[in-house]
Order: structure tokens, then C-alpha cells, then sequence
């Protein structure tokens, strides 16, 4: 080191921010460099399809569990439990007749309705039968 030792020990060490529990090491610069591990665990990914995932399935031929097509109650708990914080809702099944215009519920089920217009396909079609569109 250049200098005298008077010099060298004139200033102590740092005392401003010392970073505690980085998992990454300090190199000789004083830089962190990430080698290649990951920081977390990875958690499951979040998926609402899937085998196991409690859905009404709906058959070819248009029947099936209550009509097929969305999440019971039972998976959207399920959901929620592996999802903290999860907004998901199940299917807003009331009758159109019988849901209080301007309603959230009504609301939700034509914002549903408009989104899902262009879903052709079987499972599709027993979603869009189950929330009466």
C-alpha cells in the first residue's frame, strides 16, 4: 500500500452501510456478483387449469357437472390457499332475471359476457352456458 503507515492508518474503516444477509458474495472489488443460483425456491406456478384443480368438467355433449365450465368453490379455495392475496371468484350463476341491475354481480357477468364473446371451443361454450350468456 503506498503511503506511509501514518497515512494508511489515518481514516478507520467504513462506517457507513454495511449491507448484513446479501446472499451473494463480495468479490475483490467490493462488487456482489450473483453466481448462477437462484435466490428462492421456486414456488408452484400460479395455474387455474389443470389436473386436480376442481373444475366443473363439461362434456362433449354439453352436459356435465352443473353445466360445466369454471371453478367450483371447493378449487377456488384451493386457489386461494396456494395463492394468498388471490382475488379469483367462482362463476356468477344466478339468472339474469333475478340479478338486481347495475349489481356487482350483474356487472361482473356482463363484463364476462362481452370478454368472452369470440370462445368457441366445447369448454368455452360451458363456461359462457354457466354464467347465462
Amino acid at each position: 500500500m503506498p503511503g506511509s503507515n501514518k497515512q494508511n492508518n489515518m481514516f478507520g474503516p467504513s462506517t457507513g452501510y454495511i449491507q448484513k444477509n446479501n446472499p451473494f458474495p463480495v468479490t475483490s472489488c467490493g462488487r456482489r456478483r450473483n453466481t448462477g443460483t437462484p435466490m428462492f425456491a421456486k414456488a408452484e406456478p400460479r395455474r387455474t387449469i389443470g389436473p386436480g384443480k376442481n373444475f366443473n368438467k363439461a362434456n362433449p355433449t354439453g352436459t356435465g357437472a352443473a353445466a360445466g365450465g369454471g371453478m367450483t368453490q371447493k378449487g377456488v379455495d384451493e386457489y386461494k390457499a396456494k395463492n394468498p392475496g388471490s382475488k379469483l371468484q367462482t362463476a356468477v350463476t344466478t339468472k339474469p332475471s333475478k340479478l338486481k341491475p347495475g349489481s356487482k354481480d350483474a356487472k361482473r357477468r356482463k363484463s364476462f359476457c362481452a370478454r368472452s364473446r369470440s370462445w368457441t371451443g366445447p369448454r368455452g361454450k360451458a363456461a359462457r352456458r354457466r354464467w347465462n350468456c
